[in-house]
């Protein structure tokens, strides 16, 4: 989940890599990749964990991807930046009732940490994944709160202006749940603008459905409008968006 889209300095690899993750379609990307290198290796990997958090499958995919980039891995960056993905999958699985696998994800987070320095750039991304696990399954949203803020810095000192977008996001999430209504709606304003500014297109319409739990009518209504467009758009991806896209008095969205 990081990665700083395309700018005019990109080459045309990442920029059509950039293109079509963006587009959900992260299996395509990860195809373009050269697949003797470390840094192809790891990137195959991110795309391919990636698709299964926002789409609960091509977990097999993934855990190829990863095995061969950590295969490949030999400087303790590259090995940390291995291990960050490895617990990305495993909460990944957790989360979505796969398998529970969160033993295994704190202890790769844990192996990550140990391997990326604090102020490396790969630091931030670090932190904020064990905010996500804080979060959601040891259920401890004081620890996720100072792991979001530290990856927020990280993202700001090394700019990944992707990556910023998941921290006001995440942070703006325990901001609602703690009744702060104003900074909930800032920090959902920055991540869907930041998104729309890069061309995220796959993490438009969750922005878009977490600001509107922040409006008032007809706002909130529009913009869950424009969610469902994009989240129909995309085939229905991400899956777990579509139990809060369902349309007044209708069944289930079944794009």
């Amino acid at each position: 989940m990081s990665g700083n889209g395309t700018t005019d300095g990109d080459d045309p690899l990442q920029t059509a890599v950039w293109r079509l993750r963006s587009r959900a379609c992260w299996a395509d990307a990860a195809a373009l990749l050269p697949g003797d290198t470390p840094g192809a290796a790891l990137q195959r990997a991110m795309l391919l964990v990636e698709r299964c958090l926002y789409t609960e499958g091509g977990w097999a995919d993934a855990e190829d991807a990863l095995r061969t980039a950590e295969a490949l891995a030999h400087t303790d960056e590259e090995r940390g930046a291995a291990a960050c993905e490895r617990g990305q999958l495993a909460y990944a699985a957790t989360l979505h009732g796969v398998r529970d696998r969160v033993d295994e994800a704190r202890a790769a987070l844990g192996r990550a940490a140990a391997l990326i320095p604090p102020g490396a750039a790969g630091r931030a991304l670090l932190d904020f994944r064990r905010g996500l696990l804080a979060e959601n399954l040891s259920r401890s949203p004081q620890a996720a709160r100072a792991a979001y803020r530290r990856a927020h810095a990280g993202a700001t000192a090394h700019p990944d202006p992707l990556l910023l977008s998941f921290t006001w996001r995440h942070l703006a999430g325990l901001a609602l749940r703690d009744g702060e209504l104003a900074e909930a709606r800032h920090g959902f304003a920055e991540s869907l603008r930041i998104r729309e500014e890069l061309g995220y297109l796959v993490g438009t319409a969750p922005a878009l459905v977490s600001l509107a739990d922040t409006e008032d009518e007809p706002a909130a209504t529009r913009l869950r409008d424009e969610a469902r467009r994009l989240f129909r758009l995309l085939g229905g991806v991400p899956t777990w968006l579509a139990a809060q896209l369902v349309p007044p008095a209708a069944g289930p969205v079944t794009a």
